[in-house]
């Protein structure tokens, strides 16, 4: 039994170390609350091309990424993220369905799934978040998915990742 040649790990960990350096990139005070969930939406866009490749597992240890180079609870994003690619997973087939403008809709309730989990740990740990602009990276970040998944399919194209 032929096996497939997997290719492309590099791409795929490059791919995510360059959404955390979009995630600590300083941006100006009224611009903070406006930064795309960069991590999750290329988490997102990985188990949807590469289900067979691309899991829990992976989310898991980008999430840790996340909390070690935002300096949040070790594990918060973590948990978010792993809950995140197990629904990606498990919906990938219906979502790649989608046109994707409608993909967006899919994309900004993974996200504010995320989101949420965020703000219930930090209310456990009593820093909940003061204003509703706590939710406009979901929003922003299922308006980038389209633009976001064209430059990602075209670098997983371009650099023949399977």
């Amino acid at each position: 039994m032929a096996h497939a040649r997997h290719s492309g790990g590099v791409i795929i960990v490059m791919s995510f170390v360059a959404a955390l350096l979009l995630t600590m990139l300083p941006l100006p005070e009224m611009l903070k609350g406006l930064r795309p969930e960069w991590v999750t939406l290329v988490l997102i866009y990985w188990c949807m091309a590469l289900p067979y490749r691309i899991g829990i597992g992976w989310a898991w240890v980008a999430g840790l990424m996340l909390d070690v180079s935002t300096g949040s609870l070790l594990g918060q994003h973590a948990l978010a993220l792993a809950i995140v690619a197990f629904l990606a997973l498990k919906l990938h087939q219906r979502i790649r369905l989608f046109p994707l403008m409608q993909q967006g809709f899919a994309i900004l309730v993974l996200v504010a799934m995320a989101q949420l989990i965020n703000l219930w740990i930090n209310g456990i740990i009593h820093t909940p978040p003061t204003s509703w602009s706590y939710w406009l990276p979901s929003l922003i970040s299922a308006a980038l998915w389209p633009w976001l998944f064209i430059v990602m399919r075209g670098v997983r194209r371009h650099f023949r990742v399977q």
